[in-house]
């Protein structure tokens, strides 16, 4: 290898380089704030994971006393918070920041040091939630924050101010990246790339960036109310003293709800960029990919209430609800089928990011039937509450946006270091983790359906809960070996992976188009031309160029 192709090899900072710290603290390169991006979101996943891991020891067994109540309602808090803003957010904002530019045709994000203030507002307010750890207040009052949890007396001083100064502060981080990614698209394209060639996982974090600065009003409103309720005496949410806390989750699933796919929409981009390749077919029916997506983000701001069946909205608000919750299905049914129909007949290739491919089809499936369930008001009344609801949470956070990022991180680990991921090892990562993710959540959903209410941290030894406890217990163990796998795999990977070359997958987009790392500049030599969603593929293979991909 060249040497001029070694200094390629590892993006990651090098202690032996003088001011790498500074270097990289300083940084305004999109490539290099995509990968602290990426670190970040990690090493908050393994935080969240052992979270997760204790809460699970905690449930194992009826009357465990592995954690206290007052420690369990933190973990419980903290968890769910990390892994929504400091775990999904981050990776995929990092795998933003990484390929978007690339993808387009662009050198850089269009406001780089904007790009570089999202994260360290992001990385701080992170590390703002688990100060509150050493000052003896985190929070407690589950990361939705329901009122009156969140007013005195219900919990103590600082935690709720902890919970919502981390929240602003991230808010403030992603409303700044959901800007840049939007102008990038926007008006960095290389000439040729009209809106309809964007690809598609850029388009799809565009379109999640809308969302997340529409969604985002509402909550900023709930939480300013809380915190002039707790600091100048005021009653929004105080029914006692004629305030209403039906307003607060209103106000905050406005936000909730749109956040899930501030999250999913970028993971159905990843797929849409790795199944095709892998298929050795472009996607088919793209456009209706693209206007699913939008018809997705629009819903998804619609059927807010359909958290809120069993508070009394009535039987009109709750019928609307329920149709509106049923209605976001199609878009979504739309994409699997786009997906299955790239698939088939294709010449597949069952790489471990084909493999994540396929697990995130096959669990989202399950999560989103599960989600019809409980847009039906009768049902929902029977499951409200229950581990059903963290069953159907978690197949479509976990088991679909997870997987997708798994799948973009075997996928694009080469462009980012240079080298592959051990393809063994990732096989072993995928089915621990697929195993262990079914007998995690689906022993939920029976508990839920047993009557286990979420939220406590004890149960009396009824028929069936302890049994299904233990096994979503050992389920979680499973996942943990599985991210142990997946973080060794990573560490020796990128000292001892075999090296790939710029284009290791045959790939469609222009990433693969430059070396792997990318130079600063991204692309040294011209691009190829654009004049499909393919035009890599075009410019390797130009007699067997699609000119009517842009209709497929």
């Amino acid at each position: 290898m060249a040497t001029a192709e070694r200094e390629y090899i590892s993006p990651v900072p090098r202690a032996s380089s003088p001011g790498w710290l500074l270097t990289w603290m300083t940084t305004v390169d999109h490539k290099q704030i995509g990968i602290m991006y990426l670190i970040t979101g990690l090493v908050f996943f393994a935080i969240g994971g052992l979270e997760a891991l204790l809460i699970r020891l905690q449930l194992a067994t009826s009357g465990a006393t592995v954690l206290a109540p007052d420690v369990y309602n933190e973990l419980v808090t903290v968890h769910g918070m990390t892994m929504l803003f400091w775990v999904g957010m981050p990776i995929l904002f990092g795998f933003a920041n990484y390929l978007v530019p690339l993808m387009i045709g662009a050198h850089d994000m269009a406001f780089p040091r904007l790009n570089a203030m999202s994260y360290w507002l992001l990385l701080f307010s992170g590390l703002l939630l688990y100060f509150s750890f050493l000052a003896g207040a985190a929070p407690d009052i589950g990361w939705y924050g329901y009122a009156p949890l969140t007013l005195a007396p219900y919990t103590g001083a600082g935690r709720t101010e902890f919970w919502l100064l981390a929240l602003a502060v991230s808010a403030i981080g992603t409303i700044a990246t959901g800007v840049n990614i939007t102008a990038t698209v926007l008006t960095q394209r290389a000439p040729g790339m009209t809106l309809g060639r964007v690809p598609m996982f850029a388009w799809m974090s565009v379109i999640a960036s809308l969302l997340f600065i529409w969604a985002v009003p509402p909550f900023t409103a709930a939480a300013a109310m809380v915190y002039i309720d707790r600091t100048l005496g005021a009653h929004f949410y105080d029914a006692a003293a004629g305030g209403d806390p039906i307003i607060y989750q209103h106000l905050f699933w406005a936000f909730g709800h749109p956040e899930v796919y501030v999250l999913a929409l970028p993971a159905f981009g990843i797929i849409s960029e790795v199944i095709p390749v892998f298929s050795r077919k472009p996607l088919f029916g793209a456009p209706f990919v693209a206007a699913a997506s939008i018809g997705i983000a629009g819903l998804s701001m619609m059927v807010w209430a359909h958290h809120m069946f069993t508070v009394g909205l009535g039987p009109l608000a709750n019928t609307f609800f329920g149709v509106m919750s049923m209605l976001i299905a199609i878009p979504t049914g739309i994409k699997i089928f786009n997906w299955l129909a790239t698939m088939w007949g294709g010449a597949l290739r069952f790489t471990t990011a084909m493999l994540f491919c396929l697990g995130f089809l096959g669990t989202f499936v399950i999560g989103g039937i599960t989600g019809v369930h409980v847009a039906v008001v009768p049902m929902d009344w029977q499951i409200s509450d229950s581990y059903y609801l963290v069953a159907h949470f978690h197949y479509t956070l976990f088991g679909g946006v997870m997987m997708a990022i798994f799948a973009g991180v075997y996928y694009w680990f080469p462009k980012i270091t240079g080298r592959f991921l051990d393809e063994r090892l990732g096989k072993w990562h995928f089915w621990l983790t697929l195993i262990g993710f079914h007998l995690t959540f689906f022993s939920q959903h029976v508990l839920g359906m047993l009557g286990m209410p979420r939220r406590i941290y004890t149960y009396p030894p009824y028929a069936g809960w302890p049994e299904w406890n233990l096994a979503s217990t050992i389920g979680a163990a499973i996942l943990g070996v599985a991210m142990v796998i997946f973080v060794w795999n990573i560490l020796v990977s990128l000292r001892h992976g075999a090296v790939a070359g710029p284009d290791p997958w045959d790939g469609f987009t222009l990433e693969w188009a430059t070396s792997s790392p990318p130079p600063p500049e991204n692309f040294a030599a011209p691009l190829p031309p654009v004049r499909s969603r393919r035009p890599l593929w075009d410019a390797k293979y130009p007699e067997l160029a699609d000119w009517r991909a842009d209709h497929a």
